[in-house]
């Protein structure tokens, strides 16, 4: 029981951080370098009881994964923005368990057994049903249909982000510790220069941003989580675990951040989100 609860952890950390970067709010910039701020804060402080033996190989590799973090992150945060946390998340999620799923096929090839294709496929199939009914608007004003439109964009812009973040480390053979300082430095540098591209006027060091270090501190509890998890429960198990992550931030947008559905949308949007839960689920069996 003391290993599901720690391998929870991640879920909880994740699915609760979009919900404090809209409640504390302001611009996407600010968003972006308090959470970078926060993970960067926890990382310094991993170093005070680990320490990497430090090459340019990690230097480098744990950079460029902080980099494509902070693409992915900001692009999500914008999504926020545009469609909201309940509808973005589950999209979010979905497309990121699709794009992980693939290097793991034809990159890494973990897929070795005909039940792990029955797995994987029936995963695929259902999370992409899952996206489908997430993403389901019923007609409204042009800006609503602009704006799902716009969100769904960056959105997929924000998985190529996400889905290098989760690979690289494994691409470069990395020991996720040793990772958590380089990374760090990338995620900040990323924000301070992919802002430029979000708002005219960004304020990275505003009032906001050091408030915004809250969700950065959520996300880095989340991946010191998912790291002990692993270790306490294998890949698979601590993987599917932390997918749970959006259960909290979808129900969290619908009650929390009051965001608005029609009937129909709310109907589609919680079984959207069973289904991208349970393909998650089966993913997990594959591995």
């Amino acid at each position: 029981m003391t290993n599901i609860m720690l391998g929870l952890l991640p879920a909880l950390m994740w699915g609760i951080q979009p919900l404090i970067l809209q409640t504390i709010g302001g611009k996407t910039s600010n968003q972006q370098m308090g959470m970078s701020l926060g993970a960067l804060i926890f990382s310094v402080g991993i170093l005070f009881i680990h320490q990497p033996v430090w090459t340019w190989h990690l230097i480098i590799a744990s950079f460029i994964c902080g980099l494509a973090w902070s693409f992915g992150q900001i692009t999500q945060i914008e999504s926020f923005h545009l469609i909201g946390v309940s509808a973005a998340m589950p999209i979010s999620t979905g497309m990121q368990l699709i794009g992980v799923t693939m290097f793991g096929i034809f990159y890494f090839h973990e897929w070795t057994s005909t039940l792990d294709y029955v797995y994987g496929i029936s995963a695929l199939l259902v999370i992409i049903l899952g996206v489908f009914f997430t993403a389901y608007k019923e007609k409204g004003d042009a800006s609503v249909k602009t704006n799902m439109q716009r969100g769904l964009f960056v959105l997929v812009l924000s998985t190529v982000g996400q889905v290098m973040y989760n690979v690289i480390p494994r691409m470069a053979d990395l020991n996720g510790w040793d990772v958590l300082f380089p990374q760090g430095i990338g995620m900040a540098l990323g924000a301070m220069g992919f802002s430029f591209f979000f708002d005219k006027k960004p304020d990275l060091f505003s009032k906001k941003s050091f408030q915004n270090i809250a969700a950065g501190a959520a996300f880095a509890i989340g991946n010191i989580g998912i790291l002990l998890s692993n270790k306490a429960n294998g890949v698979a198990l601590g993987f599917t675990l932390s997918q749970m992550n959006v259960i909290v931030s979808t129900l969290g947008g619908l009650i929390f951040l009051k965001e608005q559905r029609t009937s129909k949308e709310l109907k589609l949007t919680i079984a959207g989100l069973m289904l991208v839960a349970l393909g998650g689920i089966l993913i997990g069996l594959t591995k």
